[in-house]
């Protein structure tokens, strides 16, 4: 088999049990990483990770609910345990719960602020250093920190006030890791979907989600697969190049 931009490298992908999560694991795998799968549903991590070594990659399931903070340490841990490192993290986890202010439960906000940000902080603070290790080690000389957030980071609409505000603060968050780590020989990104196909719209209440369908009922959203794409270019780019930020809209999304 030909070599392959990541053969030799380590990735773990929170959110892993489907979507976006499931087609970036998928994407590296095909590039030669090994990869670790990590999600709250075992089920179908293992589905996953069965399909991917079908394909003649290597995948390793991880069973961890992230807002925990000992399980989202326990995820790096196991995946240096199974790998002996970690050249690239995605944290592709995430809820996007709409309702209007008026309307919404505090349980609905904590929940977002405490997988959103509250796990993805556990999951980087665990793999930094192990990140800034494999950058100083690997052939390749070059670390990655993938950060899946949203458009909603940049405009927030109605229903979406605590969702967006955990996808600005994420940018805001990765631009001073940038800073930080570039010295490290590790690049620190963000892809921010905008429309991707109409799942997202059943993590709403009645209303919103009502209102989420009519707007989002012409577009042809963005598949999981096209920010796989996206993901996969970033992480696959010679040391010189750092896609810091990569904004996707569906074509016919206008916000």
């Amino acid at each position: 088999m030909a070599e392959r931009p990541l053969d030799g490298a380590v990735a773990l992908v929170t959110g892993a049990g489907g979507g976006i999560g499931a087609a970036t694991a998928r994407r590296l795998a095909g590039e030669g990483a090994a990869v670790a799968l990590v999600a709250g549903r075992r089920a179908r991590l293992d589905q996953l990770a069965g399909d991917i070594a079908r394909r003649g990659g290597e995948a390793f399931a991880v069973e961890a609910d992230i807002t925990e903070p000992e399980r989202a340490e326990d995820a790096v841990q196991d995946t240096l345990d199974r790998f002996g490192r970690l050249d690239i993290l995605v944290n592709g986890t995430g809820v996007m719960l709409l309702n209007s202010a008026l309307h919404t439960t505090i349980e609905e906000w904590d929940r977002m602020v405490s997988l959103n940000v509250a796990g993805l902080l556990r999951v980087t603070h665990a793999a930094v250093p192990h990140l800034i290790y494999a950058a100083s080690t690997s052939p390749r000389q070059v670390a990655d920190l993938v950060n899946v957030g949203s458009a909603a980071g940049r405009v927030a609409r109605p229903g979406s006030s605590v969702y967006s505000l955990t996808q600005a603060g994420l940018r805001a968050f990765a631009e001073s890791l940038r800073q930080e780590l570039a010295g490290e020989g590790v690049r620190v990104s963000v892809v921010e979907p905008g429309t991707v196909d109409a799942e997202g719209a059943g993590h709403a209440a009645d209303a919103a989600r009502d209102a989420a369908r009519r707007q989002l009922g012409a577009i042809e959203g963005l598949r999981p697969e096209d920010i796989a794409d996206s993901i996969g270019y970033i992480v696959t780019r010679e040391r010189r190049v750092a896609v810091n930020e990569m904004l996707l809209r569906a074509g016919d999304q206008t916000w």
